[in-house]
């Protein structure tokens, strides 16, 4: 039987807001005296709205669950859901309102890039430091030290003091710390986010192995639910401080996929959404909409039909509409359709419609992105607009024929749209 490594019991952590609300111990005295005295408040500006007192925060409100030892655990929901704040707690950096929180292990957590470094210290000495504060003896770190140096890559600037490294390098050493030294719990917050693909996919790795080989229990929360699907064999649903699912990550990630797309609108209006750069200059993407369907529903495989407005200032005869799909979990682009060539006049609320063929996309849920480009007589491409749509979308139904693998996401050469201009 495995032993448990972590055991939340009806946790709850309330915060008072406004409670601290001055940038100095001064302010503050004032302040609470005014209030004493029914006075108004002598450190706010005129015309400043003043500090709301007493009113407070459920970030987490009664959960329980244990994770074994060895679990990989990944907790996944909406900002504002109580992840991290769930960590904290874990982590011992703050307290509980009420409830228990039992570990059977050292901790070893990163909840943020370079959280336990000293700018001032070296990279060695951080190493050294880390080590210390789990409780490790300095021949235990000895023994350790040349393997961590290797796996974090950073190996020419170890010793040069750490508030000169960049924001991978930090997650890189201290993620390979947090991996090598002996802890029994591993707890994570995003911070894989910051290091390059190379390096994401060689730490997935090597939390496996020390999951499956040291027997170490690791918390993981990620918005990226394609490492949760790589990393973690059990899944955690927050919402709004409390816990909605436990079980399977498949059956997860629905859950929380569900959160972010109750509404499949049919409809966007991009004329007053801020561009980069020249996009939006001479040809402008003023809507885009569905027609023939009441949500942005659609079967796996089939043809969906939608219509774009178009503001022009040029005339040109070579302009193509593409549409990109992407993954609806890191915005990763997975396949691409473009159209014919088609003119444009220089008018404004230029309709065009289009019909893009899904075939070679299995049922899931996408982002629908878009671009107007035109290509030379050199083949060089030339983007007039782009106003970075990601539309949510829903494919549904059964697993069409001539379904393309999407075990590595990579870019699809799909059929081309059909143009019909009004």
């Amino acid at each position: 039987m495995q032993k448990t490594a972590i055991l939340v019991e009806n946790v709850t952590k309330e915060y008072m807001l406004g409670q601290i609300g001055g940038t100095t111990l001064k302010e503050e005295v004032q302040r609470l005296n005014a209030r004493i005295l029914h006075k108004e408040d002598p450190t706010r500006k005129i015309g400043e709205e003043p500090y709301v007192y007493g009113d407070r925060f459920l970030a987490l409100d009664g959960i329980s669950f244990s994770v074994k030892k060895g679990e990989r655990v990944g907790i996944i929901g909406q900002n504002g859901a109580g992840k991290s704040t769930l960590l904290k707690l874990i982590s011992r950096i703050t307290a509980p309102t009420s409830g228990d929180i039992w570990l059977n292990g050292r901790v070893a957590s990163m909840l943020e890039v370079g959280v336990g470094f000293h700018g001032e210290l070296t990279g060695r000495e951080n190493i050294y430091m880390n080590g210390a504060i789990l409780g490790m003896k300095k021949k235990e770190i000895d023994e350790k030290i040349e393997s961590i140096i290797e796996f974090s890559e950073c190996r020419q600037f170890i010793d040069t003091p750490v508030k000169r490294y960049s924001s991978g390098m930090y997650v890189k050493l201290a993620f390979s710390v947090a991996a090598h030294l002996n802890s029994e719990i591993m707890i994570m917050d995003e911070v894989l986010a910051v290091g390059d693909l190379a390096f994401q996919k060689k730490c997935l790795d090597k939390m496996n192995d020390v999951s499956r080989m040291e027997g170490k229990t690791i918390l993981y929360v990620s918005h990226n639910m394609n490492t949760i699907r790589q990393l973690c064999e059990r899944c955690i649903v927050l919402d709004h401080g409390e816990i909605i699912f436990d079980g399977d990550v498949e059956t997860g990630i629905g859950k929380y996929i569900g959160l972010n797309n109750d509404e499949y609108p049919v409809s966007y209006q991009y004329a007053d959404m801020p561009r980069r750069w020249h996009f939006g200059k001479e040809i402008l993407i003023e809507s885009f909409r569905f027609y023939d369907s009441n949500a942005a529903k659609f079967k796996a495989g089939g043809l969906i039909p939608f219509e774009v407005v178009l503001s022009s200032k040029i005339a040109r005869d070579d302009i193509i509409f593409v549409l990109m799909v992407k993954d609806r979990n890191d915005a990763q682009r997975i396949a691409a359709s473009h159209s014919e060539k088609f003119s444009i006049c220089v008018c404004k609320h230029q309709v065009f419609r289009f019909v893009f063929n899904s075939q070679g996309l299995t049922p899931d849920h996408y982002l629908f992105d878009f671009e107007i480009i035109q290509f030379n007589t050199d083949g060089v491409h030339h983007s007039y607009d782009a106003p970075g749509a990601n539309m949510p979308v829903e494919l549904t139904g059964d697993i069409p024929e001539n379904v393309w693998s999407t075990e590595y996401w990579g870019s699809i050469r799909m059929k081309d749209m059909e143009v019909f201009s009004e």
